[in-house]
């Protein structure tokens, strides 16, 4: 994908870190691409930071046709910049707009565009602990008609914002209040899409919760009002009497990718998780008999956010006596250990170290180093510049392309079907269509 640079005259400057908040502040540079059915998407572009002009019958503005995500990009010790586990980001929001009706940005272009503005804006990545470029894709519909129809043209954009840590208090842990009166998402709405809609309808709770005091609200399910589902806008994580559980994926959560990245770094430490429903009597009476070791909201802008007290039905516990657990904190130092570059991913121990950087290495060629090329990977960019792709690149690529697709197969499971990924690798029909997935 050909991408057209036009860079600022007025570029600006990056704050001091203790100055930067979450989310109120912009790059130089933000990307944009248009969709049309007849063109499909089109004119892919890197633009200075401007507003957008838009219909105002324009169907995003009615009818809520819009998906976006969050990612992060994070300077390391070594001056390079690298990004987190983006594909899996690009890949939600590939289902989220199958859910919402959204034309479908391919996932591999989305995340060049991604690498391509980083890469144009690098200097505005930070570097002190706790920061980091947040990076907001989004897509929506531009249709100006006011009729109900579906969406048949569109824009992609993806702005870029330098940011410290999402709540004032860093890690301390926060206070929680059950949210009893207005719900999230419901199974078979949009609450595994990352839609705006899902957030736009939790801020009554949430400011209703804030002015008493708390940070978060706890949502429950949105058919018996019973069941645990997400703490604020995240996932949810609890250690009862030695065992993790978290809610499982019922359709009306929103699988996250910091979720993800938990429960792999469990299966690493050797600890089982269950992922099943659990009922606020449950958690309640956990908390009640002491056995609630541990609880904590999980999501890409906080990481890791501890809960130091929950409140149901007027009655207030304290967890862990309002402190940060050792498993929260063994999650966020590894995690961030990870994202900052000082600890290695395990996610890609079953993959040959050569191979790995040899598809970091092609995949970053024509934009930099957005993801950390070093050693074995540097010597194979040189052989490719010196000997020619015929010799090196070529069956470098066959093999490093076939085993990064079967890795990404087992990773995050497709329907043969409706193709919609983000299914469990025990799962045996896809929880989108019903259809039989491959088990192979």
């Amino acid at each position: 994908m050909y991408i057209s640079i036009t860079k600022t005259t007025h570029p600006g400057t990056l704050l001091p870190s203790d100055q930067l908040g979450f989310g109120i502040h912009y790059t130089d540079h933000m990307f944009i691409m248009d969709y049309s059915d007849e063109k499909g998407w089109y004119d892919p572009r890197i633009v200075p930071f401007q507003n957008i002009s838009l219909s105002p019958a324009a169907c995003v503005f009615h009818y809520g046709a819009e998906v976006f995500e969050g990612l992060k990009a994070y300077r390391r010790p070594d001056g390079e910049v690298q990004l987190f586990r983006p594909w899996d980001n690009m890949e939600r929001m590939k289902n989220s707009a199958i859910r919402l009706g959204l034309p479908v940005v391919p996932p591999e272009d989305a995340l060049e565009a991604v690498k391509a503005l980083v890469k144009v804006d690098e200097r505005w990545v930070p570097s002190d602990p706790g920061t980091s470029l947040y990076i907001r894709p989004f897509l929506y519909g531009t249709d100006a008609k006011l009729g109900l129809h579906g969406v048949h043209t569109a824009q992609f954009i993806i702005i870029l914002s330098p940011v410290g840590s999402y709540f004032d208090n860093g890690m301390e842990p926060v206070k929680i209040i059950v949210e009893t009166e207005d719900v999230r998402a419901v199974r078979g709405g949009t609450g595994e899409a990352k839609c705006g809609g899902n957030y736009g309808a939790s801020n009554r709770a949430g400011e209703r919760a804030f002015a008493n005091g708390y940070s978060q609200v706890l949502w429950l399910d949105g058919v018996e009002h019973k069941y645990v589902e997400e703490g604020g806008g995240m996932n949810v994580v609890f250690k009862i009497n030695g065992r993790i559980i978290t809610p499982m994926l019922t359709g009306s959560i929103l699988p996250g990718v910091t979720r993800r990245s938990c429960l792999q770094l469990f299966e690493d430490w050797g600890m089982p998780v269950e992922e099943r429903l659990i009922s606020v009597d449950e958690l309640f009476e956990a908390a009640a008999n002491g056995t609630l070791e541990e609880a904590m909201c999980v999501g890409t802008a906080a990481v890791i956010c501890p809960i130091g007290e929950l409140t149901y039905e007027g009655k207030a516990y304290t967890i862990n006596n309002f402190q940060t657990g050792p498993l929260a904190q063994k999650l966020y130092d590894t995690l961030t250990g990870i994202q900052w570059g000082t600890q290695p991913d395990s996610q890609f121990n079953n993959i040959p170290n050569s191979i790995y950087w040899a598809i970091v290495t092609m995949t970053t060629v024509g934009y930099g180093d957005i993801t950390p090329v070093t050693g074995f990977g540097k010597f194979l960019s040189a052989c490719v510049m010196l000997i020619g792709y015929t010799i090196i690149a070529v069956p470098t690529g066959i093999v490093s392309a076939s085993m990064m697709k079967d890795y990404k197969r087992r990773r995050d499971k497709e329907c043969p079907n409706c193709h919609r990924s983000g299914h469990e690798d025990n799962a045996e029909f896809c929880k989108y269509c019903g259809h039989k997935l491959n088990n192979d």
